[in-house]
């Protein structure tokens, strides 16, 4: 029996004893000692990953108050606080070892200072309480793909909802023996209120030790702060996947279906609130994940698996003529956490479901009316933006029947796409798996949303959708990513989209919610050279009659060809000011970037400049077919 067992004895049941004692790795051990000594915690629950054990930790999530029984069978919510409402960048900090360096975007700390402050925070903060241990297997278990981690928490609600998002792990470490690597998280949600809401928003901190792999969290509940194996632990894997030549990316992965009964599949790398799963759950396609895809090279093909087994997604939106299959299944019976909605009757609700909603009930900030305003004036929704459910993927109708395949799935595309207003078109393909990377991958612009806990409609570079999880200088993972091509036989083909296009004149989105459907079944074709398009400065746009059948055949309406030249014009002003900005973000705050990424644009921006010498500014479709 190792010493850190011994040391833990005291706080462990004899039944928790035997299971943590089954694992035979001492890293669980000394990890799992280290956060007791520091947290302090009453005792510890070590969860096998058993219905038992599942059980009890949803049962306690609700006898704790973390959660609350709605009308519906299996549904609860949670609510956090009025200041944690969003992952936090301002206090998401990288923990950088004296002697290294990381990219000037990347909020980052002194190593030894962070690790003291954090350790000061995290003093004590469970006495009294219960430390859950809980066990994942990121990605299949048993695979080529699997990545393991554990984590330590305090709150019932973060270990219940880690038991629907993430496949258990527990067997999988008991089976790896002594020197499996994994992930680690140490998460504590800090004193509580009356209300079982983190309290102390002021000491939010998380902090990532890349050093050794391991995940700080303290103060904070929103599973986006503190589920350690959503976007925290990416980070880590992102350094994982780039020093063993694999890719961990920000994607969705989706089954698209084409003529004949095949189906194609796609990974599609969006920023958080510009589409990433409603694309994934357009009807009629199946979804294989919503979120983190890994993406590794097998036999020269580029197959890809979700990290996850469930769906922390935004609600906002979700309504029956958007997301009908959402839409069905978050009014179904089944296990499913809703967080900072609107409850009334036991009831959740949420912005743009489609319906009138009530004029009073309780919300994250407590008791709500119409008309409540904050301590600044300002008034208060009925729900928050950023409302959020958890849901097993396999709840979902059109979840994909290869979900758990060990190999996971071939690639045929790759989608990148954010919110862009003036100037990328709303679908098009690459010249080259290199310049798609560049242009619309390390070039992906978008403006920020409320998914992030800063003001909304801020322009901002967003490489390949992973920066504000990124751990190793930014033009290394473009490099990365170039390399990682280069040794596949066939390259997925990428694809730019942009569901987010404005007209100049008015301001509206030249795109109904929709239309992506068809861009999507317009990639499939383009696949399997299905289907022509148009070469232009920026990319392959489609033609016009392919888009007039497939929107008669997709959506069963007509496609005006006043519709098509609005939304597929060159706009080269805009998209050669987009250059400039993109090149000024790299020359500034990247010190690595390749120099590939400046020779691409730059071709880039003398095709813009030779076709505005021919058309123009503002360059129809058509022009480029003649």
């Amino acid at each position: 029996m190792s010493s850190y067992l011994e040391a833990l004895r005291p706080r462990l049941s004899e039944i928790d004893y035997r299971k943590l004692r089954a694992i035979a790795n001492p890293e669980v051990h000394r990890f799992v000692a280290e956060a007791a000594d520091l947290c302090n915690p009453k005792r510890i629950f070590v969860c096998s990953n058993s219905a038992e054990d599942v059980a009890y930790i949803r049962r306690k999530a609700i006898e704790t108050g973390e959660e609350k029984p709605l009308k519906a069978h299996g549904h609860t919510v949670h609510f956090d606080g009025v200041y944690d409402q969003g992952r936090d960048r301002r206090v998401t900090k990288y923990l950088v070892p004296k002697g290294d360096t990381l990219s000037k975007v990347l909020n980052q700390i002194d190593r030894d200072e962070g690790l003291a402050e954090i350790r000061s925070l995290l003093k004590n903060s469970m006495e009294g309480r219960t430390m859950i241990v809980l066990f994942v297997s990121l990605g299949p278990p048993n695979s080529v793909f699997t990545v393991l981690g554990m984590q330590c928490t305090d709150s019932w609600y973060v270990a219940h909802s880690e038991t629907i998002l993430f496949r258990p792990g527990y067997e999988v470490f008991r089976r790896s023996g002594s020197g499996r690597d994994f992930l680690r998280v140490l998460h504590s949600a800090g004193k509580l209120d009356k209300n079982m809401v983190s309290m102390e928003h002021e000491k939010k901190r998380i902090y990532i030790d890349y050093a050794e792999n391991i995940i700080y969290s303290v103060n904070t509940q929103y599973a986006g702060n503190s589920v350690g194996f959503k976007k925290l632990a990416f980070r880590l894997a992102i350094r994982k996947a780039n020093q063993e030549g694999w890719l961990a990316e920000h994607m969705m992965i989706m089954g698209v279906h084409g003529p004949g009964g095949r189906k194609t599949y796609f990974a599609g790398a969006f920023p958080s609130a510009c589409g990433k799963t409603s694309t994934a759950m357009l009807p009629g396609e199946t979804i294989l994940g919503d979120d983190i895809a890994y993406i590794r090279n097998i036999n020269s093909v580029a197959r890809a698996v979700n990290v996850e087994c469930g769906i922390f997604g935004i609600l906002q939106g979700i309504n029956p003529k958007d997301d009908p299959l959402l839409f069905e299944v978050l009014n179904s019976p089944g296990e499913i956490i809703f967080s900072n909605v609107l409850v009334k009757d036991g009831k959740p609700y949420w912005l743009g479901m489609g319906c009138d909603l009530p004029e009073d009930g309780v919300n994250y900030t407590g008791y709500w009316w119409e008309g409540k305003t904050d301590e600044n004036g300002n008034r208060i929704p009925p729900a928050h933006k950023n409302a959020r459910y958890t849901v097993p993927l396999r709840a979902l109708k059109n979840c994909d029947p290869e979900l758990d395949n060990p190999l996971g799935v071939e690639l045929g595309g790759i989608m990148y796409g954010g919110r862009d207003s003036k100037a990328y078109v709303p679908v098009q393909q690459s010249f080259s798996w290199e310049h798609g990377v560049i242009a619309y991958g390390a070039s992906l612009e978008t403006e920020t949303t409320f998914a992030t806990v800063d003001k909304e409609g801020i322009p901002e570079i967003n490489m390949m959708s992973i920066q504000d999880f990124i751990s190793i200088p930014l033009g290394q993972n473009i490099r990365h990513l170039l390399d990682f091509g280069k040794k596949l036989k066939k390259p997925p083909i990428i694809f730019g989209v942009n569901y987010f296009l404005r007209d100049l004149e008015t301001g509206e989105y030249l795109n109904a919610p929709r239309d992506k459907h068809v861009w999507v079944k317009w990639m499939e074709l383009r696949v399997h050279n299905e289907a022509e398009a148009i070469k232009t400065p920026t990319g392959y746009v489609p033609k016009y009659e392919d888009l007039r059948r497939l929107f008669r055949q997709v959506l069963g309406k007509d496609y005006p060809k006043r519709d098509y030249i609005k939304q597929f014009t060159i706009r080269v002003p805009e998209n050669l000011a987009k250059i400039d900005r993109v090149k000024k973000f790299y020359k500034e705050k990247v010190s690595d970037t390749p120099i590939e990424l400046f020779k691409i644009l730059d071709q880039q921006r003398r095709r813009l400049v030779q076709a505005r010498k021919r058309f123009g500014d503002y360059i129809s479709p058509e022009k480029f077919e003649k």
